[in-house]
């Protein structure tokens, strides 16, 4: 009630965030991306990692506190449970929209903009969405129980923001440790958001199997811890 700007900051941060990239990569730094001409390059580059990472951030770390954040909800009504998450999601969903379009707005002022081939980014963001979704519902559910699950994963995950080629092309990397960091199942999907943006490059779907592979892991351990403990869940809120 005594923000002055309200709804305002969901537009402001992120294209503060996204002029400081520009800034200072692009124009004080005058960063480089390898095999790439373009001046904006490295912050296309840099942007197109780091606001999809943050999408996946968002949606983890926001599933995963679902149920603490919604207990007396729980106790009082009684609802479908796969209520929460989708909500998680589509608030999420909206807020990287509106940074997305600020995004795609930088692109078309910078004559980056990769064309209708950026359509090709959607499936990509379908398969982010699952993988983000089934590991905050297998971390909400642990964390009724273990409350130190949420606080491990913070730590887990800023380890995870640097073991995922999104400051640093993958190439630069030994080969041993390029091996070691594609097995990072975000890899192929923050690479596939940087082709896409920075080369105009339609995602490698092959690439992308694996990740898949390990959400549908993540999402039937997910469903089937939520079904062992369902009764108990709300016993422990």
């Amino acid at each position: 009630m005594n923000s002055l700007l309200g709804v305002a900051w969901a537009v402001i941060q992120p294209l503060s965030m996204i002029l400081v990239y520009t800034l200072i990569f692009s124009q004080i730094m005058q960063a480089k991306l390898p095999g790439v001409e373009s001046q904006y390059a490295y912050s296309i580059y840099l942007c197109s990692g780091v606001l999809t990472w943050g999408l996946f951030s968002e949606v983890t770390s926001r599933t995963q506190n679902m149920f603490l954040d919604n207990a007396n909800l729980l106790k009082k009504l009684s609802f479908p449970w796969y209520c929460l998450p989708v909500t998680v999601i589509a608030s999420a969903g909206l807020n990287f929209l509106i940074i997305f379009i600020l995004f795609a707005i930088f692109l078309v002022v910078t004559g980056n903009f990769p064309g209708w081939v950026v359509l090709t980014g959607l499936p990509v963001l379908a398969v982010q969405l699952f993988l983000a979704g089934s590991l905050g519902l297998m971390l909400a559910v642990l964390n009724v129980f273990f409350r130190d699950v949420g606080q491990l994963y913070t730590v887990i995950l800023q380890f995870w923001f640097w073991l995922t080629p999104i400051v640093y092309p993958l190439e630069i990397l030994p080969d041993r440790l390029q091996s070691l960091i594609q097995l990072n199942p975000m890899t192929s999907l923050i690479s596939a958001y940087q082709d896409l943006f920075t080369l105009g490059k339609i995602p490698d779907w092959t690439s992308l199997l694996p990740t898949i592979a390990v959400a549908v892991v993540f999402f039937l351990l997910a469903v089937n811890l939520f079904r062992k403990h369902a009764n108990e869940i709300v016993d422990e809120l």
